[in-house]
């Protein structure tokens, strides 16, 4: 493994700040402390920052050489609105916040590479370092786009990453084309007539028309999607009734929907919405139909994935360097991707052991009360960022 050697030897200060960050969890859109620390950091290392962008977002700018071109480097800085349940040092100090998804590790690697890009300048054009509010449902990507992102800083490419638990630590994946799925959610009302559950005739049961619809949807699976296509439909809320002896007058079907193309997205809520409608009028009841596109699938292009697997290649190994499988997790980086051509990789954050026994039972996933980021990945990370953005403003002859 070849780490940069000034990066190595940051790493415990880098540590420390990753730290502070999980210790002091902000939500989306409400990361102040967050955005101060970082551009508090940029500043100390004389790096120009833009604050503002979505709210909460820090842009950091640092130019050398002459050239015109430039890139962008993402990291996330929210938090999850849970409690965490560990009990090391650096535990959440707000209750029902926490760095469950690796985020504060995000910001500490880009942060990591901003220092060392800061000192050392081996590139010719700048590099917008991206620290980015509200990825966890709040379109924060989205927003920094709408904001001007690109405008105020135009770049060739851009490039995010997100440690990925279950890999072993040392690793990377990138591959071209969709690595993570669109996210959308579905609202439907179903209304009828209410009555007594002895004398079913005097009414009309909204209950048996939900079930009907949630068996119709399947369908759309399993007989109106290719088969090659990657399609879920997944209905987790049913909410009806209030006693055992009375039907309902209505009944609500909640859930999501993910694909990995915006063709089969298109088909499968126009097909939801005709079944819901049908369905419920041939039964004699009605119902309100509301179709969420929350985000859209994260799709690589083909040029950038391939340069950022040689960039992890020359670090760790081509042997190192994974195929990235595609998951039905949604990310907002989604909608850089659609502004313009980068990639969306994953470092290993390994198998949990980084962790000391007794802090939180469970596994160390995403998104789990147990979870923390790996320290030993952030000299990796930041590694990464550096040579991938030394590479690709490499002097021009």
């Amino acid at each position: 493994m070849k780490l940069l050697d000034p990066i190595v030897a940051n790493t415990p200060q880098i540590a420390a700040l990753r730290r502070d960050l999980h210790a002091h969890p902000e939500l989306c859109f409400e990361e102040i402390r967050t955005a101060d620390l970082v551009a508090a950091k940029l500043t100390e290392w004389g790096i120009p920052i833009h604050r503002g962008l979505g709210t909460t977002g820090v842009v950091g700018i640092v130019k050398a050489g002459t050239s015109s071109r430039a890139l962008a480097l993402r990291a996330d800085m929210d938090a999850l609105p849970m409690q965490e349940f560990n009990t090391f040092a650096h535990t959440s100090q707000h209750p029902g916040k926490m760095h469950a998804c690796g985020h504060d590790g995000h910001t500490a690697m880009l942060l990591g590479a901003a220092q060392y890009l800061a000192q050392h300048r081996n590139f010719d054009g700048t590099v917008y370092l991206v620290f980015q509010p509200a990825e966890e449902g709040g379109g924060g990507a989205r927003e920094m786009i709408k904001d001007g992102l690109f405008e105020q800083f135009p770049v060739e490419a851009v490039f995010g990453m997100h440690n990925w638990p279950g890999m072993r630590a040392g690793t990377f994946a990138a591959s071209p084309g969709p690595v993570m799925a669109s996210s959308n959610e579905f609202k439907i009302v179903i209304t009828g007539k209410g009555g007594h559950a002895a004398m079913p005739h005097n009414a009309i049961d909204p209950v048996v028309v939900a079930c009907q619809m949630v068996q119709g949807f399947q369908t759309i699976i399993s007989r109106n999607k290719k088969p090659i296509d990657a399609g879920v439909i997944s209905v987790t809320m049913i909410h009806t009734g209030e006693a055992t002896n009375v039907i309902p007058d209505h009944c609500e079907i909640q859930g999501t929907v993910r694909t990995f193309t915006i063709e089969v997205l298109d088909m499968i809520e126009q097909r939801m919405r005709d079944l819901a409608r049908h369905t419920s009028a041939a039964f004699g009841t009605t119902c309100a139909f509301e179709f969420v596109r929350n985000y859209p699938p994260t799709i690589n292009a083909p040029k950038e994935a391939e340069f950022a697997r040689k960039v992890m290649a020359s670090i760790v190994g081509e042997e190192n360097v994974l195929v990235q499988e595609p998951t039905m997790g949604a990310e907002d980086f989604a909608y850089m991707l659609q502004a313009k051509p980068g990639c969306y990789s994953f470092i290993a954050n390994g198998d949990g052991a980084h962790r000391d026994m007794g802090h939180g039972g469970g596994p160390c996933m995403l998104h789990n009360p147990s979870y923390d980021f790996n320290d030993e990945l952030l000299p990796l990370g930041a590694t990464y960022w550096v040579r991938l953005a030394e590479q690709w403003l490499a002097p021009q002859p």
